[in-house]
């Protein structure tokens, strides 16, 4: 029995030692955020980045104001959603999920301990927010326009041949040429570390740009970002303030909303932490090209851009699907346009059916569908809740 309690007395040294080792070499390297991300993904039994991970973050609030709550539709909750749709629904395990006709809520419906108070990650959705904000700042003459040179705010890239070239459009419609890696799985890329990473702003301001700005579309979080720090400093307020005063609170929503942070700033590429009522009326707001109960929150004009893809950023034949920070399909019948997230979080907007969709949840449906060219739930989504407001 000594000898047995010898050997193991020395295995766990060996594997302490090898921690160790492993832990010094992850700082040595300037990979520490691995630890983060394995203690909030990996040790909780994920193997990306969950839609409940605000904990393991700093936050700024965003603060609601005075409530207003959604009108209730005549038949609220009072319809049946299609088989095919509660399969989709449960499939990919939802957590909310609703639908809004006519500026008043239609249906909602909640699964697996979730509720309308609850907070839970945006992810990408967090893309269009910021451009929004991008949309207010340009409108109060703190940024000239899309077309202003980002080197105006960011001074760091007056020596690069490429990023002295970039405009603060090119963010927006992810045409910068910016030397990113989109990847949510590997722990070894940007992508992860912008995530789980101390300090953000820092990171992305040693990189570089590698193509010339204004080519095709490629999706990059990184531009989202960079957007970030040029309204921080064009501002001189955080995104959380800003959001709040702008929106948050005019917009009259329910709750107060997260938004994760990383080194002081938030992390506009994809984490604000809300519920379904107040995602859609961030919907609600660009279906109604910017006015909110007569007031103008975000300037039409700009509205109408952002929904508007630029036929430059994408081959000869190819769907133009994305425009400022929005995800556009205008081939569908109806034509339909949307802030997406990862794992499937989304507000989708009809304007032909004057309708706002919103579904939050655990898992992204990523089969191929054989039509269209956004993912595969948002045509579900659109498709069956159309069928149900038909039959009102």
């Amino acid at each position: 029995m000594q000898k047995f309690l010898k050997i193991l007395y020395r295995i766990v040294l060996v594997l302490i030692s090898i921690m160790i080792l492993a832990i010094a070499g992850l700082y040595v390297t300037g990979n520490r955020y691995i630890i983060p991300a394995v203690r909030s993904t990996y040790m909780k039994g994920y193997t990306t980045a969950n839609i409940d991970d605000h904990p393991y973050f700093k936050n700024q609030v965003i603060k609601a104001g005075q409530p207003q709550s959604w009108p209730r539709h005549e038949s609220y909750n009072h319809i049946q959603l299609t088989d095919t749709l509660r399969k989709e629904l449960e499939d990919f395990r939802s957590i909310g999920f609703a639908f809004f006709k006519d500026g008043k809520i239609l249906y909602e419906e909640y699964w697996d301990g979730y509720s309308v108070q609850s907070l839970t990650n945006s992810f990408s959705m967090a893309k269009t927010v910021t451009t929004m904000l991008i949309g207010k700042a340009i409108e109060q003459g703190y940024i000239k326009s899309l077309d202003q040179p980002i080197t105006d705010f960011l001074p760091e890239f007056l020596h690069d041949p490429f990023g002295k070239l970039c405009t603060i459009g090119n963010l927006s419609s992810m045409r910068s040429g910016f030397d990113w890696t989109e990847d949510y799985k590997s722990p070894f890329n940007p992508t992860t570390e912008a995530y789980y990473g101390d300090d953000i702003e820092r990171m992305l301001l040693k990189r570089k740009f590698s193509e010339r700005p204004g080519g095709h579309f490629r999706y990059c979080s990184a531009d989202t970002q960079l957007l970030a720090i040029i309204l921080k400093r064009a501002t001189g307020k955080s995104l959380a303030v800003y959001l709040t005063e702008e929106f948050w609170t005019p917009l009259g929503m329910e709750h107060d909303a997260l938004w994760s942070l990383s080194g002081g700033l938030e992390k506009s590429f994809c984490c604000i932490n809300s519920n379904v009522r107040d995602f859609a009326k961030l919907g609600q707001l660009l279906l109604q090209k910017g006015n909110w109960n007569g007031r103008q929150l975000l300037d039409t004009a700009f509205v109408e851009q952002m929904i508007m893809a630029d036929i430059a950023a994408f081959n000869p034949g190819e769907p133009r699907k994305y425009g400022y920070s929005v995800w556009i399909d205008d081939l569908h019948q109806p034509a339909f346009y949307a802030f997406l997230g990862h794992l499937g979080q989304r507000i989708i907007i009809v304007p032909e059916e004057n309708v706002v969709i919103v579904r939050l949840g655990k898992e992204a449906d990523q089969r191929p569908l054989g039509r269209g060219h956004l993912d595969t739930d948002t045509y579900y989504f659109v498709d069956e809740v159309i069928k149900i407001i038909k039959t009102l």
